[in-house]
């Protein structure tokens, strides 16, 4: 009867908290009410991206569509090594908080925080100082290089307060609250649409425009989600003058977040590459492929949201030793992912042309190579999806070397191979919708054999750690 009623009081604590039990009962509705609001959250935040482009599309036309569109790999290169970290901290937190080791949170949160505000720095100093030169090295086209340029220097301007955001959201999800994230980012995004349309269609500010409405955002999100770690209710709460880097937390971080950082910027860095062949190919090109990938990037974001929730879960049972519900946070994530990869990536590509026109409503080359991307790279995500969540659950259970040499050689290595061999050779022999065709083929080939390797891997890793649990219950 006792531990019946402490259940109960424990189950009221965390709905108000607004966090979700990680470590008890069923696997599948847990991790679909922790990801649900990540899938929102990423979602809003690609709507209030999406509005960028649109917004450019509608009333400043193609050239601009390409230079926002354009700047895009060039973004993620640069941030997602640190991403990449905090998504490595949250880890980390995750599995002390798993463990119920109170006694740590405090400086590693702490340190956390500290990084979102020493890599913000540092983002703004390199994109603003050398942004032309990073379009320059990308082959951008002359007649949309300087809308680019002034576009990522406004961009970069803001990435200090991305960063904050960033790994002050690393400490909340961690804990399990997944929701006040989706508040935060919903109230700064009706910020940005708002200041899009005004600056864009009000001011004519263009290109300069939409970056200054991201930027205020970004600004915005910071500031609550700032106040809403001072205000936490738990060991995780923040004090501002007691921010500081220290060194055991920062070694956690840095030997699970850098591989994860180094991976993520590795594949960024081959997808610049490729952006750069993309270029190579045309205005229309630039711009069909842009806008495809915005559109795209709604599946990645659900089935990355399930990733997430597929690491902090592990993170969490792993720190408390229940290595038995591994495979049911596996298979839940994995199912979940190939549900909305498969379902949401068939219908994009029958809904190709008018969500294609959405952004390029005038320019029906565009169009064209848009539904080539669709088809070769849209309709088999959930590959890619699939293989993300074997990097991630591998994360959680604190192996992050091996999936980013897997990622790295299976997926980034071959499609850099491909670009200059097989593309490379046979482009000159195509049109240029095939030969963009041609190029987009080394997407789902890498994502395939890269999962392989990956749940190939887990596989191994599990049954070392069923024979750990056997052994501490015979001890």
């Amino acid at each position: 009867m006792r531990d019946n009623t402490v259940g109960k009081i424990k189950e009221r604590k965390l709905r108000k908290a607004h966090t979700v039990d990680m470590l008890n009962g069923g696997v599948l509705i847990p991790l679909i009410c922790y990801s649900v609001p990540i899938v929102l959250t990423q979602v809003l935040q690609l709507l209030f991206n999406a509005a960028d482009i649109v917004v450019v599309g509608q009333f400043v036309g193609e050239t601009a569509v390409a230079a926002v569109g354009s700047c895009a790999p060039l973004i993620n290169l640069l941030i997602n090594l640190f991403v990449g970290i905090s998504l490595g901290a949250t880890v980390v937190l995750a599995s002390v908080l798993g463990a119920n080791q109170k006694e740590r949170i405090h400086d590693l949160t702490h340190t956390i925080f500290s990084l979102g505000i020493i890599f913000g720095i540092l983002t703004s100093i390199v994109g603003i100082v050398f942004a032309r030169t990073f379009l320059e090295w990308m082959g951008t086209t002359a007649d949309a290089i300087d809308q680019a340029t002034l576009y990522l220097r406004i961009y970069f301007g803001g990435s200090f307060f991305f960063m904050i955001y960033t790994f002050g959201r690393a400490i909340i999800v961690a804990t399990g609250d997944t929701r006040r994230p989706l508040i935060y980012l919903t109230i700064s995004g009706v910020l940005n649409v708002v200041l899009n349309v005004i600056l864009v269609a009000g001011f004519g500010l263009g290109v300069a425009g939409v970056a200054i409405a991201t930027v205020s955002s970004q600004i915005l999100s910071a500031v609550l989600m700032t106040l809403a770690l001072i205000h936490l209710d738990s060991e995780c709460r923040i004090f501002i003058f007691e921010l500081k880097i220290h060194k055991k937390p920062l070694k956690k971080i840095i030997k699970l977040g850098l591989p994860v950082g180094l991976q993520n910027t590795l594949f960024s860095l081959s997808n610049v590459i490729i952006q750069s062949s993309v270029n190579s190919i045309g205005t229309a090109c630039m711009a069909g492929n842009s806008a495809c990938m915005n559109i795209d990037s709604f599946i990645y974001a659900g089935m990355n949201s399930f990733t997430q929730g597929c690491m902090t879960f592990a993170g969490q049972n792993y720190g408390a030793k229940k290595y038995d519900r591994l495979n049911a946070i596996y298979r839940s994530a994995l199912m979940s992912i190939a549900f909305i990869g498969l379902s949401l990536g068939a219908l994009s590509y029958l809904l190709g042309t008018p969500l294609l026109k959405l952004y390029l409503p005038d320019a029906p080359d565009s169009v064209e190579f848009g539904l080539a991307r669709m088809l070769m790279v849209v309709v088999p995500d959930f590959m890619c999806g699939l293989m993300d969540c074997g990097s991630g659950m591998l994360r959680g259970i604190k192996r992050s070397v091996f999936p980013m040499v897997a990622t790295v050689v299976g997926s980034c290595g071959l499609r850099l191979v491909w670009v200059f061999t097989v593309f490379d050779h046979f482009r000159s022999t195509f049109t240029d919708i095939h030969s963009y065709m041609l190029l987009l083929v080394s997407y789902p080939i890498s994502w395939l054999l890269t999962f392989i390797v990956l749940f190939s891997y887990y596989c191994v890793v599990k049954k070392k750690l069923n024979r750990k649990m056997v052994e501490m219950k015979a001890a």
